[in-house]
Parts: structure tokens; sequence; C-alpha cells
């Protein structure tokens, strides 16, 4: 017979170590490696661009900075993500805890920032004339604040009980078993899924038909537009383009998130191989490194950004009153 390798081998109820080729394990890995940290590097390069340059202190940029602090975040729980996969946990049940509460956190609150965004275009798309008096910075950073409360609240509330005592579900030394009750996982799914995207979509249905017809009327008016009319115009322009992009980043979001959320509810072992289950959730982790790539295939304000960072032009006296849009 075979001996089996234990996660502890000093300890009699250690976890058994599942047996996976090494070249498939250092390969996984890697490519866990990369993403992690190509997410937390692209990320922080939104954050850095929307803090100092004060040419970008707007109330959508806020938006697109709190998803961004999200999606750095989400760098790091893969790291710790990576841990699992030769099937043993080394840092202790409490840590096992830690990350998945920040997990569950920085989950919601990226849910919370897709649908604030939604609502920020849909303002500024269908109502344009009241939107700088319905959206101002100090409303939008507030609910960027009770976003997050809720994220926190919401955690607390689902891992109440994991919180008590740490570990206790573990079969065995050496795992992470976090246990949500199927009741709780339901209502999470329909609050933090269901109704989040029914908003999501919905919202971005009205602003694409609104979208058209102004298209259309700009279209159809352009060559009759006095010079105050033409600035008209390009701030309509604007504004369209700014909901055409953050359009892509709702519905890569959904693409990315929906198999993860049925996948968390349903039967993995009957309706999904590992393999899948893996897949899945590296492609819901995957879109927090995809929202920077369309920042700067869409946004020439963030390529502008970039090469002031990485040259380190960014560490010259006045470098915040820097012309980047």
């Amino acid at each position: 017979m075979e001996e089996t390798e234990l996660c502890f081998p000093q300890l009699n109820t250690s976890c058994v170590k599942p047996k996976r080729p090494l070249s498939d394990t250092v390969l996984i890995y890697m490519i866990l490696s990369f993403i992690s940290l190509l997410t937390s590097a692209l990320n922080l390069l939104v954050i850095i661009s929307i803090s100092h340059f004060k040419q970008l202190h707007t109330p959508t940029n806020s938006l697109i900075l709190s998803l961004a602090v999200s999606d750095f975040f989400v760098g790091f729980i893969l790291l710790f993500q990576s841990m699992l996969i030769d099937g043993c946990w080394y840092i202790g049940d409490l840590m096992c805890v830690v990350c998945c509460c920040i997990d569950y956190i920085i989950t919601f609150s990226v849910v919370g920032n897709m649908v604030l965004i939604s609502i920020d275009r849909y303002v500024a798309i269908c109502d344009p004339l009241h939107y700088s008096i319905r959206v101002t910075q100090k409303r939008v950073q507030v609910c960027v604040c009770l976003c997050w409360i809720c994220s926190l609240f919401c955690f607390i509330v689902l891992l109440k009980d994991n919180l008590k005592q740490p570990g206790q579900y573990n079969s065995c030394v050496g795992e992470c078993v976090i246990m949500v009750s199927l009741s709780e996982q339901v209502v999470g799914f329909f609050i933090y899924f269901i109704l989040p995207i029914t908003v999501i979509v919905v919202l971005y249905m009205r602003v694409f038909v609104v979208a058209v017809s102004q298209a259309r009327a700009m279209r159809s008016h352009i060559t009759t537009v006095t010079v105050q009319g033409s600035r008209k115009v390009t701030a309509k322009k604007s504004e369209l383009k700014a909901a055409r992009t953050l359009g892509v980043v709702v519905v890569v979001f959904i693409i990315c998130f929906s198999p993860y959320y049925f996948v968390s509810l349903a039967d993995q072992e009957t309706l999904f191989n590992v393999s899948t289950a893996a897949f899945l959730t590296c492609l819901y982790y995957f879109n927090s490194c995809l929202n920077p790539l369309i920042y700067a295939s869409f946004y020439p304000w963030f390529r502008k950004c970039t090469k002031v960072i990485v040259t380190l032009q960014i560490l010259k006296s006045g470098s915040s009153d820097t012309n980047i849009l």
C-alpha cells in the first residue's frame, strides 16, 4: 500500500493531502500567483490615479475608486486561496475565518459598488439636468461608506457561528471549513445576487434606450448647434462614453459572478466535478483583474495616469494638478 501524506505528519488527527501530480500543483500556483499580482498592481494604479489627480475627483470616479479598492483586496485573497491547492490549511483556524470574512466583505462591497455605478449612470443619462444636484461628491462618499458598512454587517450575520469558535466544523487538522446554513445561503443569494442584478439590468436597459435616442438626436442636429450647444453635445458624448464603459464593466461582472453563485447553491458533487467548480471560482476572482483592463481600453485618462505613475513623474511637486483629461 502507498503511504499517505498528511498535512501535519506529527499529528494523528491531521488531514490527508490529496494526490496530485507535482507539475499540476506548480502550474496552478504560478497561474494564481500571476493573477494575484496582476490584479493588485492594476487596481493599485487605478487607486493612485483617482486619489492623486485632482481632475479625477468626481462622483463617478469615486465609485470606480471604491470598486478598485475591493478588487485590490481580491488579489490578496487569491494568495490565501492558493494555499488550499494541496488540500491543506497551514495558518490556523482563526486565519481561516478571517480570510473568509474578508472574502465575504469584498464580495458584498463589489456587488454594492456595481449597483451604485448603475444608479449613477442612470441619473446621468436619464436625468442629466438634475445630475449635478442629485449626485454630489459628498453623497457618493456617504453611499460608498454605507456600502462597506452593510458588507461588514452581512458577514457578521452570516458567519456569527463560525466566529464564536473558529475551526469547530473542521473534521481534521489542516482543514478550512466555514459553515453557512442552506436557508442563509438562499436568503443571501436573493439579497446579494438576484436583487442587485435585477436592479442593475433594469437600470441599464433604461440607460441603453435613452442613450440610443440621445445619440440619434445628436447626429441629426450636429450641423445646426451653436458653440454653446456644441459644448452640451460634447458633455453628452462624455456621459454616453462613461455609460458605455461602465456598462461593459457591469456586463463582465454579471458574466463572471453568475456561474459562481449558481455553483455555490448547487450540489457540486453531483452537478459539477472539482475541475469545473475550480474554474468557475477562478473566473469569479478574475473579474477583479479585468476591470482595470477595461478602463485602460476605454479611458484615455487612465493610460495617461499610468504613464505618469510608471515614469515616476507623479513624484514631482504639483503633479496632482497635471492635465490628464
